[in-house]
């Protein structure tokens, strides 16, 4: 018996923003749905306190009836969407989806932050840097992967550092455990002085980089750099505030707003 063939689709339709050309093919209704139910969650992951819907349906570009169905249908795959209409929605930690894909914009802001990490960072926040880059190309489509290893945004050669002895890593883990961390510190005037602080962020610059931390010795938030710093042992006893809570009173008093 002869194949009968499939029915042409008709070639024209509706441009949205979801999938292109909306047909009345199904798959492409449901590969639009998808990647609308992904944009739904990156925008509640971007914001850490409740948005209205209306905020919502604006950036995405959905009515707000389709907003509505878009949260259920997360809620009933496990999504923890709290709040209600006229007072705003929140999600939840803990809630993954498996990436579905990227936007080209997305792909380049990877690879382009993964380079300079690669690039400026110490040593094994390189490697790491270049490892979730490569886990990353593991699971996009063979078309995406193409775009992220043929990215042509690369990163020009830094200003020399000076030598660092202490290290990073060990600064990283304190800051993660809110661990205090004594330091043996020489002062630009070349004074060395000992210090115990509480390290709640490390910040990454072309020519330096800088430990953000409260010192007990000025009860007040200083900035150590790094290449100062001859001695560093970090000990078991935790800092009595939440590092969040440092790394906010900092901000306010450099003028930094916080972006949710």
């Amino acid at each position: 018996m002869a194949a009968v063939a499939a029915p042409m689709l008709p070639s024209f339709g509706i441009i949205g923003r979801y999938g292109g050309i909306l047909s009345p093919s199904a798959g492409t209704i449901a590969v639009a749905r998808s990647e609308r139910l992904l944009d739904l969650l990156q925008a509640l992951r971007r914001h850490r306190r409740p948005v209205s819907g209306r905020q919502l349906a604006e950036e995405l570009g959905v009515s707000i009836r389709t907003l509505y169905r878009d949260i259920a249908s997360l809620q009933a795959q496990g999504a923890e969407i709290e709040g209600e209409p006229g007072v705003g929605y929140v999600l939840r930690p803990g809630f993954m989806l498996p990436p579905l894909m990227f936007s080209e914009d997305e792909i380049e802001a990877l690879v382009l932050g993964s380079r300079w990490v690669a690039d400026r960072a110490d040593d094994p926040l390189a490697s790491a840097a270049r490892d979730a880059l490569a886990k990353i190309a593991a699971v996009l489509p063979p078309d995406l992967r193409a775009g992220l290893e043929a990215s042509a945004l690369l990163i020009g050669p830094g200003a020399t550092r000076p030598p660092e002895v202490v290290d990073l890593a060990a600064i990283r883990k304190a800051i993660r455990s809110e661990r205090k961390i004594e330091i043996d510190y020489r002062t630009e005037a070349g004074a060395h002085t000992r210090r115990t602080v509480w390290p709640f962020a490390l910040g990454f610059f072309d020519s330096v980089r800088i430990v953000l931390a409260w010192c007990e010795l000025r009860q007040a938030i200083r900035s150590f750099r790094t290449d100062r710093i001859a001695e560093l042992t970090v000990t078991e006893s935790r800092y009595p505030r939440r590092r969040q809570a440092l790394l906010a009173e900092w901000r306010e008093r450099q003028g930094i707003e916080r972006r949710d």
